[in-house]
């Protein structure tokens, strides 16, 4: 239970959330239940947590690919279109900076569509553009394995960089003002990433290396990099990439304060990954994994295992002794900031 002062604080902040897997949870059920699936099972959950700008990635499972992963990205796209139309009391699917700032200023909640690791794109560069159109803001070209454009994480020991179509998507990417997401990506890509670099990059859900050796985690010298130019990183809260087993709210504050010690305050979020209500709904009993890239799955940070318990790393950061604009900065402010100045901005002919 947060004290009185941690939830009227939480309350006057905007609240970001960089990644939130629930669409892959939505498209899972038929299309004419798409909005109301969302207005009972998520909708609740993201207005107790108090978030105000939801950041929708578009995650293909494996089963899907590759034959069938552009169907399915075209899948959650529309899902995501037609719960943002069956609940626009509610919430709004904004393409621009403005419209973030009209959803918020409404009392709705802002959401921005991502693609996380892009399998349905494949060399395709030129289909960037065509998911642009159909509203997708922020994009990753990788997952744990090796796609079309790059090497994800758990394929770090290959050392490699970005592919040729690789950079052609980069390029494109920033031409048409698509943020760069570069968690999951592996450690040579995320190097070159930040190179060719000439618009802020994202890392939507990645913690520090420095605190938890795990490929999934940023080391110091790229979260310095990425807020270098301008960027930001997003904790994970998920628990085991934060801690080998000490899985608390004090563990999610060491890691969003060493970021911020490495970074500077203006360049963090929040990324909590909330994955456990999403994998318990799209997974199959039978086919349920105990680790995925040597780590436990069914660990999670009590109180954290959805938005609901957002409010409780408000909490966390004021016992820790955080200032107001403090916390404001890294709930949410920075995110926002970061999509009104790069959402529609872009370099067509």
């Amino acid at each position: 239970m947060t004290d009185n002062r941690a939830a009227a604080l939480h309350r006057s902040a905007l609240v970001a959330d960089a990644h939130n897997d629930l669409l892959c949870a939505v498209a899972t059920r038929p299309s004419d239940e798409w909005a109301s699936f969302f207005r009972r099972q998520w909708l609740p959950q993201l207005q107790a947590g108090g978030v105000d700008l939801q950041i929708l990635p578009v995650f293909i499972d494996e089963f899907y690919r590759p034959e069938g992963a552009l169907r399915r990205t075209l899948r959650m796209i529309e899902a995501a279109h037609r719960l943002a139309e069956g609940n626009a009391d509610a919430v709004a699917l904004c393409l621009t900076g403005a419209d973030i700032d009209r959803a918020v200023a409404e009392g709705r909640i802002a959401l921005v569509l991502a693609l996380e690791g892009m399998p349905g794109i494949a060399e395709d560069v030129e289909l960037l553009e065509t998911v642009h159109r159909l509203g997708v803001r922020m994009g990753s070209v990788a997952h744990f394995g090796r796609s079309a454009f790059a090497d994800g994480s758990g394929e770090d020991a290959a050392g490699s960089r970005l592919t040729r179509p690789g950079i052609r998507a980069f390029a494109e990417m920033e031409r048409i003002g698509m943020i760069f997401d570069v968690s999951h990506l592996g450690a040579a890509g995320v190097d070159h990433v930040l190179e060719l670099a000439t618009r802020p990059v994202i890392a939507s859900h990645s913690s520090a290396r420095a605190l938890f050796d795990h490929h999934r985690n940023l080391t110091d010298a790229q979260i310095a990099a990425i807020a270098a130019g301008g960027g930001l990183v997003c904790v994970n809260f998920f628990a085991s990439y934060l801690h080998a087993d000490t899985h608390t709210l004090d563990t999610v504050v060491d890691h969003l304060e060493h970021v911020v010690s490495i970074a500077g305050i203006d360049h963090v979020g929040m990324g909590p990954d909330f994955v456990r209500e999403v994998l318990e709904d799209t997974t199959a009993p039978c086919c349920v994994e105990e680790l995925v890239e040597g780590v436990p799955v069914d660990c999670y940070i009590p109180g954290l295992e959805g938005p609901t318990g957002l409010p409780l790393v408000t909490e966390a950061l004021l016992r820790r002794g955080w200032g107001e604009e403090e916390i404001f900065s890294v709930l949410g402010a920075n995110l926002h900031r970061l999509l009104r100045a790069e959402l529609g901005r872009t370099t067509r002919s």
